[in-house]
């Protein structure tokens, strides 16, 4: 190991990217398990339960689940993991679209436009179901395709 290679292994970055990688490893899982019992089978969520969910409180709570899960792991990712990830590669992290272009510059992301309209997706999933089921349903939709 190079004295630049051990220096940064001593580093309180190195430290907070394991943990963040590992943080962000058990959200994935427990954000496809979730999927797994939202979407089982199916590929799509019916429009029509969605129309009654106040009537199907289980649905309600796995929707509920896989929002948040799917929000929290988008979270972890774009506002923690890759600016760390890129300080401790020794560069600088800017602001979230700019961290993402350098990230889809090194290799690591294939589509900047592609990663904001799933975070989009999480903002559609916990705020505009309430009152449109359809935006609901294809946000659901298109989140458990991403």
């Amino acid at each position: 190991m190079n004295a630049a290679a051990t220096a940064l292994a001593a580093t309180p970055t190195l430290e907070r990217l394991k943990f963040l990688m590992r943080v962000t490893q058990l959200e994935q899982v427990h954000l496809q398990t979730t999927d797994a019992r939202l979407f089982g089978q199916q590929s799509l969520i019916s429009l029509d339960l969605l129309k009654k969910l106040n009537d199907h409180i289980e649905l309600a709570e796995r929707i509920e689940a896989f929002a948040s899960r799917y929000g929290r792991l988008q979270d972890t990712l774009g506002d923690k993991l890759l600016p760390t990830l890129l300080i401790a590669m020794g560069e600088r992290s800017l602001t979230m679209v700019e961290n993402l272009e350098q990230a889809q510059r090194l290799g690591w992301l294939p589509s900047v436009n592609d990663w904001l309209a799933a975070r989009y997706l999480r903002n559609q999933m916990v705020h505009e179901y309430i009152e449109d089921p359809a935006i609901m349903q294809a946000a659901l939709d298109a989140a458990h395709e991403f």
